[in-house]
């Protein structure tokens, strides 16, 4: 298998995946890559390698451009083992390569595969000479394992920046120009709402942190590498650090007999007559990663489920799971549904709300077994006085 040739003497050598479908629970509906780059110079480096199962594609990918017994240095930048995994097999066919981590990189490295590698910390600044290039490392902890750290190349303007700037997407091309903004956009930003989005204080440090670096080009862990639209992508991540949203809302619900449903709607209907833009999720079609998607830029959060078992439905129980995991900042909610009897799962959803310590324009919804016309055109209203209220604050 062929590498690719980024800058001279430089060679992505990874691996694609294009059957993953799940990935920790995240949907990968366009598979990935794992991505390893080939350093050639009075030293030969690797950052990273690849799941073990990708092993002979980044061998054979090596092999195409050097001996690998010839490689002195293999930088991990993260432990997990879709960067790792592979580690202990290049390192038979590497037996001279000292392994560069960061200083938590060690101790997972360790707890991972024992004490048999040769392994050398870096603190964040601290370089490597590796011939007419010299090596930078910035320790970026939390975006998103502790042990994470970029590796810059200023001679090349190359920023290595492990899961920061990633997409899962498994394709031949392997830079942004080549597959174009749209998809990309998309996939960049269901990685960060579903991956980096709990972390988004440590990820504007790192962003801090390498502002004032000279970057031609991000050779990123997943996906493909910018080079012609880091501008693009760095302003997204910027806004995306900073848990800024759009003036938009975001319906989340489940269904049992189609009450919810029907309360759903009528809040779609006032808020899209008072001009705010809604998407509507029904947990039974879509998944929660998708959902993340939608839920990263939207303002206004709206989550119903009736009640079962006095309690909220599985799939919206899950979904809250999911999102206190993720723990989005600074939205707006609102919980509704029907019930029967109980009726406690409203309060449950709203409960989680509460926990995000979200902003309520209004008390919860909770409407007994079938809404009436009447009820229907009072939610309606009151959506309609939110979405008001939603767009006024944009005008201000």
């Amino acid at each position: 298998m062929n590498s690719t040739e980024l800058k001279p003497g430089v060679h992505w050598v990874g691996g694609i995946d294009w059957d993953i479908r799940n990935f920790h629970g995240y949907l990968t509906q366009r598979g990935t890559t794992y991505n390893a780059y080939l350093i050639q110079d009075e030293k030969n480096v690797l950052i990273d390698t690849v799941k073990p199962h990708f092993f002979d594609e980044l061998l054979s990918r090596i092999s195409s451009v050097m001996d690998p017994s010839k490689i002195d240095y293999i930088v991990s930048n993260h432990v997990e083992m879709d960067h790792s995994g592979a580690l202990p097999l290049m390192l038979e066919h590497a037996p001279n390569a000292k392994v560069i981590t960061s200083v938590q990189g060690e101790k997972g490295l360790k707890r991972h595969f024992g004490d048999g590698m040769d392994l050398q910390k870096v603190n964040s600044g601290d370089t490597l000479e590796i011939g007419k290039n010299t090596l930078h490392f910035v320790h970026t902890p939390m975006l998103h394992w502790p042990d994470n750290m970029v590796t810059w190349m200023p001679g090349e303007k190359i920023l290595f920046s492990n899961d920061a700037f990633g997409q899962h997407i498994a394709t031949p091309q392997r830079f942004d120009d080549e597959v174009g903004w749209d998809i990309l956009h998309e996939e960049a930003a269901k990685y960060f709402a579903n991956i980096v989005l709990p972390y988004v204080d440590q990820g504007r440090k790192a962003l801090d942190a390498l502002a004032d670096l000279d970057i031609g080009m991000i050779a990123t862990s997943h996906g493909v590498i910018w080079r012609s639209m880091i501008p693009q992508i760095v302003a997204k991540y910027d806004k995306w650090s900073r848990n800024e949203t759009d003036q938009k809302a975001l319906i989340v619900y489940d269904t049992m007999w189609g009450s919810t449903e029907k309360i759903a709607l009528a809040l779609q209907d006032g808020l899209e007559k008072a001009g705010v833009p809604v998407t509507r999720r029904n947990l039974k079609t879509t998944h929660i990663s998708d959902i993340f998607t939608d839920l990263l830029t939207s303002k206004f959060i709206l989550i119903g489920s009736p009640t079962l078992n006095n309690g909220m439905l599985p799939t919206v129980g899950a979904f809250l799971t999911y999102l206190k995991g993720l723990r989005p900042r600074d939205r707006m909610g609102l919980a509704f549904g029907s019930f029967g009897w109980g009726g406690q799962a409203v309060g449950q959803v709203e409960d989680v709300m509460k926990e995000l310590k979200w902003e309520f324009p209004q008390e919860k919804i909770r409407i007994n077994y079938i809404p009436d016309a009447d009820e229907l055109v009072s939610v309606r209203d009151a959506a309609f006085e939110i979405g008001k209220k939603i767009i006024g604050e944009t005008q201000k």
